[in-house]
């Protein structure tokens, strides 16, 4: 999808400035569109579900337990990420080393139920590379610093990973230095306190809220998730590891600068209190599993957010009235599926249609039930 292209409408309001507020916002000023992002914390996102997030774009890992359509959503933004990346105003953290799945003795027969499973994805999508099964030594070549300590595992090829933050920091530098972008912190905003199309008003209100939007679109629910940033210069790890666990899909991601981003937690509750003493010790004590030089770390961060999650599971963009769109439920795979959610919105917002969600099979995305260019075209006049 060329965000550049023109667009059939000049203005616009996005109510939210998380992931994919930023990300709309910068694809539509772009293309010439002027933008209004209303957000109701700051300029810093500490609402958001994307400061929080490790930002791996993993869609085979992933596949354990996410469907189809989301593996390909996943494997689309592989690609689509450098793109999104290079125009903005800062450089962003952006790798293709792969994912490593490692798993202790007494965890091989779930190594095995998840082998089998993401078998399963690459035969389901053909597009993937193929899984790798790995041994003692060709772990060690990966990732040096793991030694011999792990017999057997699974290497999923050209996986990624950005850093969040930086992303989130670059999109605001940008949207900051854009002509046509005007930012309002503090100014919480709902579709209803607009009347787009009219005079003095957007022509779209595009509502990006997670799970802020939950009084207008009640299926919403949050997810809780608690991450541990820590500083462990000791740790040499190049590509995001995942540790087999029976309880949660784990993980340590490595950032710039020495940091480790290590979760994740999934709780089906919606309270943001503190990280309990259990998930922490069962994150920590996972990250000491798999490199003893986690021993030292220094803790930076424990932090506690909720996922915006839809029944199931999956992501949605909705039309309650003529010129409003819902866009949420990105849930736990928010940087792996944003670009291909960007892409499937910017198609309807151009035509009504969106050609991508057919193709990832997502056919509650594929049409808006009420387009401008609809009645432009009936009328006989320009959209």
């Amino acid at each position: 999808m060329n965000s550049s292209r023109a667009l059939p409408f000049e203005s616009a309001a996005i109510l939210g400035a998380g992931l994919m507020g930023r990300l709309l916002a910068a694809s539509l000023a772009q293309a010439g569109c002027q933008v209004d992002v209303y957000e109701a914390g700051s300029a810093q996102a500490e609402g958001a579900a994307a400061r929080v997030a490790a930002a791996m774009l993993a869609p085979l890992a992933e596949s354990a337990v996410a469907p189809a359509p989301l593996v390909r959503m996943g494997h689309y933004a592989l690609t689509r990420w450098p793109e999104l990346l290079a125009p903005l105003a800062e450089p962003v953290f952006f790798q293709r080393e792969g994912t490593l799945v490692l798993w202790h003795r007494q965890d091989a027969p779930e190594a095995a139920r998840l082998a089998r499973i993401l078998q399963g994805t690459c035969e389901v999508v053909p597009e993937l590379p193929a899984m790798q099964r790995v041994d003692g030594a060709e772990i060690a070549a990966l990732e040096p610093t793991l030694g011999t300590r792990f017999a057997q595992g699974l290497f999923l090829p050209q996986e990624g990973q950005l850093d969040n933050r930086a992303l989130l920091a670059s999109l605001l530098a940008s949207l900051q230095a854009h002509p046509k972008v005007r930012l309002h912190w503090q100014s919480p905003r709902e579709p209803g306190d607009f009347r787009p199309g009219t005079a003095g008003q957007p022509d779209w209100v595009i509502d990006c809220r997670g799970l802020g939007a939950k009084p207008q679109w009640r299926a919403l629910r949050g997810v809780r998730g608690e991450v541990i940033r820590v500083h462990a210069p000791e740790v040499k790890l190049t590509r995001p590891t995942r540790l087999v666990h029976p309880r949660y899909p784990l993980y340590i991601a490595p950032k710039p600068g020495d940091l480790y981003v290590i979760g994740a937690t999934e709780i089906e509750s919606e309270d943001m209190s503190p990280a309990s003493v259990r998930s922490t010790l069962e994150l920590l004590s996972a990250a000491y599993a798999v490199h003893s030089g986690f021993a030292e770390a220094r803790i930076v961060e424990i932090a506690t957010q909720c996922r915006p999650t839809l029944p199931d599971n999956l992501p949605d963009v909705q039309q309650p009235q003529p010129r409003v769109l819902q866009v949420n439920g990105l849930y736990r795979h928010g940087f792996m599926i944003a670009p291909a959610v960007l892409d499937i919105v910017l198609e309807l917002l151009h035509g009504g249609r969106s050609p991508l969600a057919a193709r990832f099979g997502l056919p509650g995305m594929q049409a808006l039930p009420h387009h401008p260019c609809q009645d432009c075209q009936e009328a006989g006049t320009p959209a």
